[in-house]
């Protein structure tokens, strides 16, 4: 989940290049979706959404539909490093969430250090670059950070017993369904080249469907606020492919930030030991609970 919501950052780059941010997004939803419609339909179709609706367009919108229109809108005035260090917050978010919700576990003195220790590793990495050409971008990216906390919280509390499946592919319909009319307005008027061409179809495979089915997966055995830890290690990702792809300088505070974003990840993640409790009981369903 690291590698395949690490490239992105780069992917978006080089799409919004030459589509528009909303036409981004209605080929990356809609590609995907395509994908998850024939799982979606030998798991019941719409039966298991069933009085959900109301999460289920919630998720839709703070999940997929605002996050990646804001986000490709801000990536065209912010480098890439530098979404990647605002998209780490996204743990930090994801705590107050669930301690809103009444869940104080994350709230252990181990948790807060390793997200601490996270956010500097990620600071090296991207080297303190907090160059902006615009302040509208950096509230764009606020609202990603919030979107992408709140999403797997929605998901964990509300759209349980609906299968993974269901959720995201309907999910992503109804996204490319609303960018549909925009997309058809900010259509290119020439074929995009075969390098926006092949970023967006990773885009959609690989960093939407694929990673999709892993992240409901990885949720459903660590828990909603664990699993947005896996931001941590994107800007990593990010800084390799800048010196592979964009002949960037790989820094020793990036390696050692590298290692510090490792290291926090770890003690964020650690699994506090249950007193009490049958065996074989995992103390992730508290947190699966939220």
């Amino acid at each position: 989940m690291c590698v395949i919501w690490g490239i992105p950052y780069l992917l978006i780059r080089v799409s919004v290049s030459e589509l528009t941010p909303a036409t981004l997004v209605f080929f990356r939803t809609g590609v995907a979706a395509l994908i998850f419609l024939p799982l979606v339909l030998s798991r019941g179709g719409l039966r298991p959404l069933a009085g959900r609706w109301i999460a289920l367009f919630a998720f839709a919108v703070v999940e997929v539909a605002l996050p990646w229109l804001m986000l490709s809108s801000a990536e065209t005035h912010i480098t890439s490093a530098l979404a990647g260090l605002l998209i780490s917050a996204v743990p930090l978010v994801g705590v107050i969430i669930a301690t809103a919700l009444g869940n104080r576990e994350h709230l252990q003195a181990a948790s807060l250090s390793g997200l601490a220790l996270g956010l500097v590793g990620v600071a090296l990495i991207v080297g303190f670059d907090m160059r902006a050409s615009s302040g509208v971008a950096l509230v764009e990216m606020a609202l990603v950070v919030i979107g992408y906390a709140v999403g797997p919280a929605i998901l964990s509390r509300y759209l349980t017993g609906v299968p993974s499946v269901t959720v995201i592919g309907v999910a992503l319909a109804l996204c490319a369904i609303a960018y549909a009319p925009v997309a058809f307005l900010q259509r290119p008027h020439v074929l995009p080249t075969l390098p926006v061409v092949g970023s967006v179809a990773v885009l959609a495979v690989v960093c939407t469907a694929i990673a999709f089915l892993l992240f409901f997966e990885l949720i459903a055995e660590i828990g909603p606020v664990r699993a947005t830890v896996i931001t941590y290690v994107n800007p990593a990702v990010a800084a390799i492919l800048g010196v592979a792809v964009l002949r960037e300088t790989l820094t020793l505070g990036m390696g050692a930030g590298f290692l510090l974003v490792l290291a926090g990840s770890a003690l964020a993640t650690r699994r506090r030991k249950v007193a009490e409790g049958p065996p074989g009981v995992s103390e992730s369903r508290t947190a699966d609970a939220l």
